[in-house]
């Protein structure tokens, strides 16, 4: 019953944020629908679409000039005259904009719509003014790439409709229904618009806004602001001219709780403290008493108690009445999933990553790959002309400059645009573990495990797995590179410890495979599975000083070729010695003990996204 009634408010709250939309389209940037391709999601934008909005979609595709506007080459070269089309951008002012699969939409993009947002007019000489809501469909899962943080911030409403079931709103054969009669007559918009601005809000209201805010962990201004013009909204819609608990428990849902950060802090334990100290010193001031009574020889009793009256213990026994700031919090967390808390703790760590993808280093080359954005260069090499990118930048000129004889275009080498391509490389973890004697007398199943783990990421993200062994006197390479994941599991199965702790044998061996690799235009990610007790030198010899010392020489050679690298320390206990190993190979450290799934994934994320940011 309660999932039934947790779906239907999430549901009604998702028509709600319609009418919200309709009335206020810009103002509080917009909705974010957390929902898969499928029927559920289609209801809601059949839904969207009788609302009466003008809905502009950004395909990903795009370039920035339909994006913002520029020059209408056509017409131009048509009429002889220099002649301007307006962006998608400008065409949705006062509408909706609609981003299919928002959570691959290019950052090249979504920074002058985040301009547009915050300034409501585009980013160009002229700066004509244009307003518009966004609703951004992301369809990314727990693991995958997420909205952009700058996008994702600027945007008020967040609607997830992942545990609504698609039987529950549409037929039973996933047929759309027909939509509700949801829409506002333009009269009652408008009349709502007038109204919207003359809507009072109390200070300890707002005060208790930006502390449940602050309580949940959320540290940007412009979401409590958001969530007030959300609120404010609600209220509109509802008929009344001041914000009430019910508006602001629907701005709480909606604007705060997709944005938690952490949990609320108890304060019971700082609660009982006070209770306690009174106590104590009235036990000891009974004590200092008795204590003058037996030295005087007073017999005389101790002054009576008096009774308490009815109505003391009634106001003693009633709890007190939640802040405002309570409720918001209890309103917030209420509309989430029973294990949100639980997967804060690793929120942080996937939002570094969140903008990964499947792919190695981005390299920007002339010839194949996904097209860019034309940038003025020099034709000549490998570098091709693009046309269409030339004439727009000459057609302004023509008037200044005097025209061939021919009666053609005038256009120079500052107009060249030259056509760029965006090519990926494929991403290959080297997986380096320590199967020497002190590995397999503490951890070494556990780090197995840890190894299968990483393999079974790295083969759903379709990277390739390479894995290097060291024990006894040298380094060997255990599985070269391969996709299977089978064949990866097999020789992790019969590996046996025991032996020495060859480290820079092992560092070696990683480094060199990584050059082959690096050869292949395959980026190399290293991940180290180690407690770092070298003991036996790159020759092969005993000597903990020595062995530590070519150890130290690898990892700044590693550190060197500029490389991401993880270092999960195996040791039963964090470990300085390893930590500053893994600093200077400029790589990541994560004591196993702390080493879960979720880090592990997110740790991983994080070397793809260093390895694109670096190029």
């Amino acid at each position: 019953m309660a999932d039934t009634m947790q779906w239907l408010d999430t549901w009604n709250d998702a028509m709600t944020s319609l009418q919200l939309l309709q009335i206020d389209p810009s103002g509080f940037g917009g909705i974010v629908v957390r929902a898969p391709y499928g029927p559920v999601r289609a209801q809601w934008l059949q839904q969207l679409g009788t609302m009466g909005l003008s809905i502009t979609k950004l395909p990903g595709h795009l370039d920035r000039e339909r994006l913002l506007g520029g020059i209408d080459l056509s017409a131009t070269l048509q009429q002889g005259q220099l002649r301007w089309q307006a962006g998608l951008l400008a065409q949705a002012d006062g509408g909706v904009v609609c981003i299919p699969m928002a959570e691959r939409f290019p950052d090249a993009l979504t920074a002058p719509l985040v301009q547009t947002l915050d300034t409501r007019s585009l980013p160009d000489g002229d700066h004509h003014r244009t307003a518009f809501g966004v609703v951004a469909l992301d369809e990314s899962d727990a693991e995958e790439a997420t909205l952009n943080p700058a996008l994702r911030e600027r945007l008020g409403l967040w609607i997830d409709l992942h545990d609504i079931a698609p039987a529950d709103i549409v037929g039973q054969a996933w047929e759309p229904v027909a939509p509700l009669d949801l829409r506002l007559s333009e009269a009652a918009c408008e009349a709502m618009r007038q109204a919207l601005p003359r809507v009072s809000v109390s200070d300890s209201q707002l005060s208790a806004l930006c502390a449940a805010a602050v309580a949940l962990g959320i540290t940007s201004l412009r979401v409590p602001t958001l969530a007030l013009r959300v609120a404010c909204a609600h209220a509109v819609l509802n008929g009344r001219v001041e914000v009430a608990d019910e508006d602001m428990a629907f701005a709480a849902r909606r604007v705060l709780a997709p944005r938690v950060l952490q949990g609320p802090e108890t304060t019971a334990h700082a609660e009982t403290e006070p209770n306690e100290a009174p106590d104590s010193d009235t036990e000891s001031n009974a004590d200092e008493r008795d204590n003058t009574h037996h030295d005087n020889g007073d017999e005389a009793p101790p002054p009576p108690v008096p009774e308490a009256s009815s109505n003391d213990l009634t106001d003693a026994a009633t709890p007190p009445e939640p802040t405002p700031e309570e409720i918001l919090v209890a309103a917030a967390l209420a509309s989430l999933p029973n294990d949100v808390l639980d997967r804060l703790l690793t929120r942080s760590a996937r939002s570094a990553a969140s903008r990964t993808g499947r792919s190695g280093q981005f390299r920007t080359g002339a010839q194949r790959g996904r097209p860019l954005p034309p940038r003025p260069g020099s034709v000549g090499g490998h570098a091709r002309l693009h046309v269409l990118a030339t004439l727009r930048a000459a057609a302004p000129k023509q008037r200044l400059r005097s025209k061939p004889p021919s009666g053609g275009v005038a256009i120079r080498s500052e107009d060249f645009h030259v056509r760029r391509y965006q090519q990926s490389s494929a991403s290959c973890v080297l997986l380096a573990l320590d199967a020497s004697g002190s590995a397999a007398l503490q951890r070494l199943a556990e780090a197995k495990g840890a190894v299968e783990l990483l393999l079974q990421q790295s083969y759903a993200r379709r990277d390739s797995v390479c894995i290097v062994s060291f024990k006894g006197a040298k380094a060997e390479l255990l599985l070269p590179m391969t996709r299977s994941l089978v064949r990866a599991k097999r020789a992790m199965t019969g590996l046996p410890g025991g032996g020495g702790t060859p480290l820079a044998s092992g560092l070696k061996l990683a480094y060199e495979q990584a050059m082959l690799l690096q050869r292949q235009g395959i980026t190399p990610l290293l991940v180290i599975l180690s407690d770092g007790r070298a003991n036996v030198t790159l020759d092969g010899l005993g000597g903990r000083t020595q062995a530590l010392a070519d150890a130290q020489s690898w990892c700044d050679q590693w550190r060197a070729s500029g490389h991401q690298s993880l270092w999960i320390d195996t040791s039963v206990q964090p470990d300085p010695q390893v930590q500053t190993l893994a600093y200077a190979m400029g790589g990541r450290y994560m004591p196993m003990p702390q080493a879960h799934a979720h880090r592990m994934a997110a740790a991983m994320d994080h070397l793809r996204q260093q390895n694109r940011d670096h190029v």
